[in-house]
Formats: C-alpha cells, structure tokens, sequence
C-alpha cells in the first residue's frame, strides 16, 4: 500500500487552475482548496444569519459594559469608605513607584516576590528587607516536584 502512494502521479488541480493538487485538500491546489473553504464558510455563516430563531450567545459582548451591582444599604450609609477602597485597588493595581525610595519607576518597576515594586537599586531581596521566605518557598517546590514514595506503592516481584 506504501508503494502505491510512492509512486502515485501528481494530479493537476480539480478547478484547472495549472497547479497540482493534493489528494488531502480534494485534488484541489492549497488556493482552491482555501477558497472553497472561506465559500463553504461564508454560506454558512449566511444561513445562520436567515435562521428564524437568534443565536444564543454565552459570553456577554466586550463593547457592552457589565451590570453594577447596587449598593447595599450598610454601603450606601459608608458611601466614603467604598470610594476610598475603589481608589486604593487602582492604585494598587497600577504602581508606578517605588515601595522603599518613592522614586518613580513606570514601566522599569521590578516586581519582587513580596508583592511590591521597586526601583533598580532596591530591586534585590537584600536591600528593601524582603519578607518573603525564599528557602521555604524552594523547600515547598522540592516537596511538589518529590512525592514521597512508600512501599506499598511499589510492586512486589
């Protein structure tokens, strides 16, 4: 069956386009076979435009904004205090300074491990006093990556 196809002549295109076509695209060159899909996709996409009943769409559109919730009354009371919350998320959201020497850092931020960003100089663990545990953190991947493993999971021979 292999020589079969070994020595299998080449066909020119269905359509009579010049070109060879393959017997995985329908004898039909890769610019045939292309354009018979994007026809065969556009008559489909023009029969479900002409169908009598909608499309269900299961993800709200991205040019439409989402509903608000509205505010309970307990919000409502400390209107202020949602405000600020607001305000700090974004500002957390978008740091543009760094957390040791307040010094502006834009897009040249570097992020620790801690959470924070900081400036080029204060950058490393050691000079803005990280707190985070690096030794335990590798400690808890080398435990992930190395299950233990017990006798009873092995077979005996």
């Amino acid at each position: 069956m292999a020589e079969e196809h070994r020595f299998r002549a080449p066909r020119l295109c269905a359509n009579n386009c010049g070109f060879f076509g393959s017997l995985a695209a329908q004898d039909l060159c890769p610019k045939c076979h292309r354009d018979l899909q994007m026809r065969e996709l556009q008559a489909s996409a023009a029969a479900a435009a002409s169908s009598p009943y909608p499309a269900i769409i299961s993800t709200p559109p991205s040019d439409l904004p989402l509903p608000v919730p509205s505010p309970t009354p307990a919000a409502a009371a400390a209107g202020g205090e949602v405000q600020l919350q607001r305000s700090a998320a974004s500002a957390a959201s978008q740091p543009n300074r760094c957390s040791t020497c307040r010094r502006r850092v834009g897009l040249t931020g570097f992020k620790c491990r801690c959470g924070l960003v900081y400036c080029g100089s204060h950058r490393y663990p050691e000079q803005h006093a990280c707190g985070f545990d690096f030794k335990g953190y590798g400690r808890e991947q080398i435990a992930k990556a190395n299950p233990v493993i017990k006798a009873s999971k092995l077979d005996k021979i």
